[in-house]
């Protein structure tokens, strides 16, 4: 199907659905958009599920300007869109920043959502240098500097179709670089302080040469270590986004998982 929205205060939130079966709903990181999962959205279908791929607030095709992108709001989101179309359950699927959001809203609603997935999540604020503070700032004002920084975070393999990608990703930033900054700002509660509210499964998937942790495997084992109840796996090889440069070795742990949290 095409794209449908869904109306929030505030704004619309974009999304996409294809196949039919248990519902997956996929939320993407800081600055892209729902074709980051576009490699792992046909494999989740051929296993039989109904996969959901949404535009973050102020991303996409989503509505541009929001007053806030805390990520309980972006869990708020996601929570619209199970509503709209049938209230689910569905296993959520974090990206990133948008992996702080799926545990609010596994908490908030927990009646809608039947697991959660973390796919590379901060379990720490960064606290960048004050050169790398600097950098940051501009990186998070300009489209073109966000793409190239977004292409450091495949430290191996690209997609094919990567440069493709990151072009249009680059050009639907234009203007809604407010939002790139906001999923990242600090905010209060942070998702660890209600981590160990979450009832549901819960799995962490993080790549093991991702460059945005020094040591990517004592980042998933201190994330796993929030929840009263967790699962980390590693993706072999796999930079910041396991779903875009190993989509077939993700596809294989989230149906796995998706197994365990739709009874099938």
């Amino acid at each position: 199907m095409g794209v449908s929205q869904v109306q929030r205060d505030g704004g619309t939130i974009a999304y996409e659905v294809h196949g039919d079966g248990p519902l997956a709903v996929l939320s993407h990181g800081m600055g892209e958009n729902r074709r980051t999962f576009r490699h792992l959205i046909p494999l989740l279908v051929t296993a039989g599920y109904r996969v959901a791929s949404v535009d973050v607030r102020g991303h996409g095709d989503s509505s541009a300007h929001w007053p806030s992108y805390a990520p309980a709001e972006v869990g708020a989101d996601l929570l619209a869109v199970v509503r709209a179309l049938g209230g689910g359950p569905a296993t959520l699927v974090g990206s990133s920043s948008s992996a702080a959001a799926v545990v609010f809203a596994a908490v908030d609603a927990p009646e809608l959502v039947n697991g959660v997935v973390q796919l590379s999540p901060f379990v720490a604020q960064p606290r960048p240098n004050p050169v790398m503070r600097a950098a940051q700032a501009l990186v998070l004002r300009s489209p073109r500097l966000f793409g190239m920084f977004h292409k450091t975070l495949f430290p191996g393999d690209r997609p094919a179709d990567d440069a493709a990608y990151r072009k249009e990703m680059v050009a639907k930033l234009r203007g809604r670089m407010d939002a790139v900054r906001g999923v990242v700002e600090p905010v209060d509660p942070h998702w660890t302080a209600r981590a160990r509210e979450v009832r549901q499964p819960v799995l962490i998937l993080m790549g093991t040469k991702d460059p945005d942790f020094k040591d990517p495997g004592a980042e998933a084992r201190a994330a796993r270590r929030q929840f009263g109840t967790a699962e980390a796996r590693m993706i072999a090889d796999s930079g910041h986004y396991p779903h875009a440069d190993r989509p077939a070795e993700t596809a294989a742990q989230l149906v796995e998982f998706l197994a365990v949290t739709s009874g099938a």
